[in-house]
């Protein structure tokens, strides 16, 4: 929330999935940058031990993502583009969650936001893993701060997977290759956005926050410009031709 505040002029908040719940792990509002409106879709972690609790550590239940696809649609509905803020250690593994069809609502907000006809613009903010970064991910634009990570699964995950020992986590981040520069490389985020040597902390909000607002007021400009069958198609090509891309860099 302390981008959004800084990025755009004004926001206001919007609640609940309609179903079961007001999942507070992802934010979703309507914001506007001058004349321009915008629907955001953002993962909120806790900045003290109260706020972990209330927003579940920034791990989404399926509630979160049922939230974000409803908004996604009345984005569509209103040619509002979408800006989503990817920060979460995945999306929630608790067994009502899975009840609930945890599964089903990261591959339904996957689906959706691969075919919305409106521009989408992805942002990591921090921490990005597993199905609760990806469930927020397909977009046409996406962009990283140069010290987060993306990944389909945490450096510990896939340490305890691979070889039965989560310490190995380390040995794990290198191999997995989640850094911004190396997701870059292999054509999965389109740019980064640079941040102090020391990374951002609280006093750099607003330095880091102008450069991503003027970042969004140019791709805004540059997404609306195609047409909708142009920018939809090449959408889908992108994540298709990814897949491919990855494997010939291997």
């Amino acid at each position: 929330m302390e981008y959004v505040e800084v990025i755009f002029d004004e926001f206001m908040e919007l609640h609940g999935d309609r179903t079961v719940s007001d999942d507070k792990a992802i934010v979703c509002g309507l914001a506007r940058i001058g004349e321009q409106n915008y629907t955001i879709i953002a993962e909120q972690k806790g900045r003290n031990t109260k706020e972990n609790i209330e927003r579940n550590f920034g791990m989404p239940n399926p509630e979160s993502y049922k939230k974000g696809i409803r908004f996604m649609k009345q984005a569509e509905k209103f040619n509002r583009p979408i800006i989503t803020f990817i920060d979460t250690k995945g999306a929630y593994p608790g067994i009502g969650a899975e009840e609930r069809g945890q599964g089903e609502a990261i591959a339904r907000s996957m689906f959706e936001l691969s075919k919305l006809k409106t521009p989408v613009i992805v942002i990591v903010i921090g921490e990005g893993s597993s199905g609760g970064a990806l469930a927020l991910g397909v977009g046409d634009k996406i962009l990283m701060l140069e010290n987060s990570i993306y990944s389909v699964l945490s450096p510990e995950g896939y340490a305890s997977i691979l070889w039965k020992d989560g310490s190995r986590k380390e040995e794990a981040a290198e191999k997995m290759k989640l850094t911004a520069n190396d997701l870059l490389n292999f054509k999965v985020i389109d740019e980064i956005i640079k941040e102090p040597i020391q990374g951002v902390e609280r006093n750099d909000m607003k330095e880091i926050s102008e450069a991503l607002k003027v970042r969004i007021i140019e791709l805004t400009k540059e997404l609306k410009s195609k047409s909708i069958e142009s920018l939809v198609k090449a959408r889908y090509e992108k994540f298709r031709n990814m897949g491919e891309y990855i494997k010939e860099e291997n």
